[in-house]
């Protein structure tokens, strides 16, 4: 993934987003490679210097899935994330790409979305999935 700046983005993903730093390797000047996983994943991503040719902000559609999405909206918002309105599949049953504020009435796997994105414009979609109602 592209960025303008690796320490900056570093700092966010790190910092706000709170993914794990998995790998930091610089042998030289111009090849820098910087291994990231978001919290309980198996895929990560990789930001650096001389890794990619993709413009700088060029990704786009990046899935995290969460299963409060509710709560990783606060949260993010928290740590000073610019976090876009939650919104969910309507309706659901037959679904043709509508979407409506808020979250699914019934929590529904898929249904409930919201979007950020980092410093250099790569964009996120957030997704819930496994929501479990606390009683």
């Amino acid at each position: 993934m592209s960025v303008a700046d690796v320490n900056r983005a570093l700092a966010f993903y790190t910092n706000k987003v709170r993914f794990t730093l998995d790998v930091d390797y610089w042998p030289a000047p111009g090849f820098r490679v910087v291994q990231l996983t978001p919290p309980g994943s198996a895929t990560s991503i990789q930001i650096g210097l001389g890794i990619t040719t993709a413009s700088q902000g060029s990704a786009q559609g990046l899935y995290l899935v969460a299963a409060d999405l509710e709560t990783t909206h606060r949260e993010l918002t928290e740590r000073r994330v610019t976090v876009g309105a939650i919104r969910h599949k309507a309706p659901v049953e037959d679904w043709r790409g509508d979407l409506e504020p808020g979250l699914d009435p019934d929590r529904r796997d898929y249904a409930s979305f919201a979007d950020f994105s980092d410093p250099d414009g790569n964009a996120w979609v957030l997704q819930e999935r496994g929501y479990q109602a606390t009683r």
